[in-house]
């Protein structure tokens, strides 16, 4: 048992899991650090411990651990320093004319389905490719922080809804918008819709007035991950300070 005595956390504990398969580097084993008890993480502690390269999986608050390896970056978009590139321009250009609508937490089929689609298209035979709908709830719907399920829809057709694109969960803390997590319809080819979703929640952010937008973690070697560096300019958690990250 370890605790971070360089953050007004006294009451958490912070445990090391036990190792297990790295899900993005094969071969690779991956340790985390949880924070202890859950009920205790509240906005105002959850806000600090984000600062700190903390996520959270539903109530499950954890980071990377790991004793040999340092490839998982936390990382953070200053708002305000953001400039799109052209790509980035396009997509917001192409996706403008989606109906938004923010959400309190809530189960509906109607998501589910999506996700249950997005595991299938992307994480086919992983433990998210369940289709367990507990699995769901726990992992999405359940947090003890200000979190908001946002619907991306095609314009409405006569008075009934547009067709569901996009979900994407955010937790809306102190100091910024923590993208929790995205899913979207990937059987359409160039969509860039999770692209848009972080253009999106920068937009919003600024809206808001709050300074940054929490992307999770940044793998150079991972494919999956590795997208976030072409959100410039980006910061990076490195040896506990944030620091600009560049393209390599």
């Amino acid at each position: 048992m370890t605790k971070l005595k360089e953050l007004p956390l006294t009451a958490l504990q912070f445990y090391a899991t036990a190792p297990y398969p790295c899900s993005y580097l094969p071969g690779k084993e991956a340790r985390s650090q949880v924070a202890t008890p859950s009920h205790l993480i509240h906005e105002a502690i959850y806000s600090e411990l984000v600062n700190a390269g903390f996520r959270r999986s539903g109530l499950h608050t954890y980071r990377p651990y790991c004793d040999a390896c340092k490839e998982c970056i936390s990382t953070r978009i200053a708002v305000d320093q953001f400039k799109p590139n052209r790509t980035q321009r396009r997509t917001t250009k192409k996706h403008s004319g989606l109906e938004v609508r923010t959400l309190n937490l809530g189960f509906q089929e109607e998501h589910y389905q999506l996700y249950h689609r997005y595991q299938q298209q992307r994480h086919s035979g992983s433990e998210m490719d369940s289709g367990d709908r507990d699995q769901y709830i726990q992992f999405l719907l359940q947090s003890r922080v200000n979190s908001r399920l946002i619907e991306f829809r095609d314009g409405p057709l006569d008075a009934h809804p547009g067709r569901l694109r996009m979900i994407s969960m955010i937790d809306i803390l102190e100091q910024g918008i923590s993208s929790v997590y995205t899913f979207y319809d990937a059987s359409e080819q160039s969509t860039s819709l999770g692209s848009y979703s972080i253009l999106w929640q920068i937009e919003q952010a600024k809206l808001l007035k709050l300074p940054y937008i929490y992307l999770g973690y940044y793998i150079k070697n991972s494919g999956k991950m590795a997208y976030k560096i072409n959100y410039q300019p980006i910061e990076g958690l490195i040896n506990d300070h944030w620091q600009a990250l560049a393209r390599s």
